[in-house]
């Protein structure tokens, strides 16, 4: 299966998608992985995508895009994948759709982690606490989610008029969002 996972910040992607690419036997996609594979092996996107990051800068969409489209090159990545913080924007979306449309496989699904921003604020902060993570305060999560909602939310309509998006209750323990999620994975093979 070839599955996007979206949600703001705190709504739990990365526990999910880890969960449910063990489920589906595919690989875990992150960006953040990505960033640092690329990074640790000193590859040209490596260089490239430290130069942004060591300035404070978002890593442009030419690079993510490059990285993303090479790992789904990958032989592993022929039965399927997950993609966790990718793509983000709509930008990004059209160029993941043009790059599968040319590879005769598009996405199957986009999962999207439903979550009420104060539950958000209330998990990041209490994550912060039990990290030590001081960088985490209210005022810098309130703007993460704003990001969210300008630069994101656009790419949810993307999907939802596509067909493709689906709703998943994220209150609840991992346990009880995760088998939200695989039936609603279970609808799609399905259908």
């Amino acid at each position: 299966m070839r599955l996007v996972l979206l949600g703001p910040p705190g709504a739990g992607k990365g526990t999910q998608a880890e969960r449910l690419a063990e489920d589906l036997g595919v690989p875990h996609i992150s960006t953040g992985d990505l960033f640092r594979a690329h990074v640790e092996a000193g590859s040209e996107l490596g260089r490239e995508a430290q130069q942004f990051m060591d300035q404070g800068q978002l890593v442009p969409d030419r690079v993510v895009n490059r990285m993303v489209a090479e790992r789904l090159g990958a032989q592993d990545t022929a039965p399927g994948f997950l993609l966790d913080g990718y793509p983000r924007t709509l930008a990004q979306g059209e160029v993941l759709e043009a790059e599968l449309a040319g590879r005769g496989a598009p996405l199957q699904a986009v999962l999207r982690l439903v979550v009420p921003e104060e539950e958000l604020v209330r998990r990041i902060l209490a994550r912060a606490e039990q990290e030590g993570r001081a960088d985490d305060t209210e005022d810098v999560l309130r703007k993460r989610l704003a990001v969210y909602h300008e630069e994101t939310e656009p790419l949810e309509a993307f999907y939802r008029q596509r067909g493709l998006l689906l709703d998943v209750d994220g209150i609840g323990s991992v346990d009880e969002i995760t088998a939200r999620a695989r039936e609603r994975l279970r609808e799609v093979a399905e259908a």
